[in-house]
């Protein structure tokens, strides 16, 4: 079952930080004319390759504990550098964002085309065809 796990987990793993960038940029998009809102966001890089590399991962301390690969807590948020920064303190630059939220939502799709041709062909190996 562990080689099934790596051979699926890369493409959910990215799955799930591009989910939860999707969240913070859409939460930067809300915020838009929120005075002294400073927007965020993920490093999708690093934050993957921590993921993928088990830091921060649950360790068991008793046979009896259940493993987990989830890292313990989320990705590192970090405040975006605006290019131009409006006078209330708002570093949301609503057509940065929306550029990031496009991106980021192809590279979503792209991910979850994979990781459902990467099923798809288990599936096939499964019948024998």
């Amino acid at each position: 079952m562990n080689t099934i796990d790596n051979y699926l987990s890369p493409h959910a793993t990215a799955i799930s930080l591009r989910q939860k960038r999707m969240e913070v940029i859409g939460s930067n998009i809300a915020n838009a004319a929120t005075p002294g809102y400073k927007a965020r966001d993920i490093d999708f890089a690093t934050a993957y390759n921590q993921a993928m590399q088990g830091s921060g991962t649950l360790e068991t301390s008793n046979a009896q504990h259940m493993s987990s690969t989830a890292p313990a807590g989320g990705p590192e948020m970090r405040f975006r550098n605006p290019i131009n920064p409006s006078l209330d303190g708002n570093t949301v630059e609503l057509h940065v964002e929306q550029m990031q939220f496009a991106e980021n939502a192809t590279r979503y799709e792209a991910s979850l085309q994979f990781l459902s041709d990467r099923i798809r062909g288990l599936r096939s190996a499964l019948r024998g065809e």
